[in-house]
């Protein structure tokens, strides 16, 4: 049988649809190429928005429609919303399959084989106190992989389903993280992304070093800082990338790694959501405006060439137009690199959903949205004007998806940059690039040497 995953939402979505296409492998089914050739297709939901969760619908709806003429193919859907909807999923899409929940992975090619057979309408969830399901498999191809870290979340911000449908926080033992980057490495993997919903809080809430582990000869004593340095001492790992943060992890011990540890990735995500600390109060971020820009303005002192992104939420209930402005001014000062704003949804069962009033217009969700985007888009083009004519550092991915005519990679800032291939170029190498124009996203440039070959 030849299957084929599509996958909505966060880097945790891509690295669980990776893991199962990995099973689904090594159980013996055959990936398809494209979705006419697929006998079972599986989407992997989000629930962060509505708009997720509509598209997936959607998705799935057309799928199952396809049936009438190829009543041999099955339709899964796992992750975020299959946890969230339980059994009434197949109200909506009643001629769906399966239906798996987060931290259930490994079920996966099991229940393939039992729809083959003729079952449907099979639903797995997990308790949010299950035991984590966390498997080590990976398409092992490519330079980059995703390695998750920590699974749930324990904050209770207002407006978010990530605890309901994600779980509490749980951290994996380092020692497994190491063997499964070391893996990698020798198959070829040269950058890693640790992932964790609040990837800084890592080991806070369970055990993640044995006695017998080494110490950390940098004298870090927090988690996260520890793991850090242990996964830039593997060999042929050339980068190491975390997302996504919380200003409440960015500790001095967390900025000293960051700075001294010549593996990090000078690149920071960190959610923002507002500028207001009226809204941030009640979206219970646990920080206040002041505490954001200091984090920020401890970050970039110990590192001048940080790349800080960010979340930004408009019309959040209650939000107000100085509220707003209070976010453009927060956007001003911290001059990010990059942001990714989202118009406010209520999410059911959530505390802003159940007790707070969603009074902003939609028109006025939309203006906003927009005025933020147009003001980021004038912050990343002066932000990236600044690099003209300097040489930076990127890692190949291959051909631009929009010009296969020229190839593109990222700096160590996170930074798109795009510049015609020279002869033998590989993806995974190490090319040093002189940047001649900027767009606000994009930085385009010449080669200039080849710093490390694949």
């Amino acid at each position: 049988m030849k299957f084929i995953l599509h996958t909505y939402g966060c880097q945790m979505n891509v690295r669980d649809s990776d893991a199962v296409a990995a099973m689904m492998t090594a159980a013996g089914y055959q990936q398809a190429v494209d979705e006419d050739d697929a006998e079972m297709i599986i989407v992997n939901s989000c629930s962060v928005r509505a708009k997720a969760e509509d598209k997936a619908i959607g998705k799935l709806g057309l799928l199952c429609a396809t049936k009438r003429d190829r009543p041999e193919r099955k339709v899964g859907l796992m992750g975020c919303m299959a946890q969230r909807l339980g059994e009434d999923i197949f109200k909506k899409i009643p001629l769906l399959d399966f239906s798996v929940g987060t931290r259930r992975c490994n079920a996966i090619p099991h229940l393939a084989r039992r729809v083959a057979n003729g079952e449907t309408n099979i639903c797995e969830i997990s308790p949010a106190e299950a035991t984590p399901d966390v498997p080590d498999s990976h398409n092992e191809s490519g330079h980059a992989a995703f390695v998750t870290i920590l699974l749930g979340c324990n904050r209770r911000c207002a407006y978010c389903i990530v605890p309901d449908v994600r779980g509490t926080e749980f951290s994996r033992p380092a020692r497994e993280i190491i063997a499964e980057i070391t893996a990698l490495a020798r198959h070829g993997i040269r950058e890693v992304t640790l992932l964790g919903q609040s990837v800084m809080n890592y080991g806070k809430m369970n055990s993640v070093w044995d006695e017998s582990d080494p110490p950390s000869s940098a004298d870090f004593t927090e988690p996260f800082p520890r793991l850090l340095e242990a996964v830039g001492n593997i060999p042929d790992i050339r980068r190491v990338r975390f997302t996504s943060s919380h200003p409440s992890g960015c500790t001095d011990e967390l900025v000293r790694a960051m700075s001294t540890l010549p593996k990090i990735c000078h690149h920071l995500h960190l959610a923002a959501q507002s500028g207001s600390d009226r809204i941030l109060k009640l979206m219970r971020r646990g920080y206040t405006r002041a505490e954001y820009l200091d984090a920020v303005n401890r970050l970039r002192s110990a590192m001048p060439d940080l790349s800080i992104t960010t979340d930004l939420i408009v019309g959040f209930p209650g939000e107000t137009e100085e509220d707003f402005e209070e976010t453009r001014s927060l956007m001003k000062l911290a001059r990010f690199d990059n942001a990714f704003i989202f118009k406010y949804s209520p999410r059911p069962g959530t505390p802003a959903a159940d007790t707070m009033v969603d009074d902003v217009s939609m028109d006025d969700k939309k203006r906003r949205n927009q005025v933020l985007l147009a003001d980021q888009d004038e912050c990343g083009q002066r932000n990236n004007e600044a690099l003209v004519n300097t040489l930076v550092n990127v890692l190949v991915d291959g051909p631009s998806l929009r010009n296969p005519k020229r190839w593109a990679g990222r700096t160590p800032g996170n930074k798109i940059a795009v510049f015609t291939p020279i002869d033998g170029l590989e993806p995974g190498a190490i090319v040093k690039v002189r940047i001649t124009k900027v767009a606000p996203q994009t930085l385009y440039g010449k080669i200039v040497s080849v710093v490390a070959a694949l």
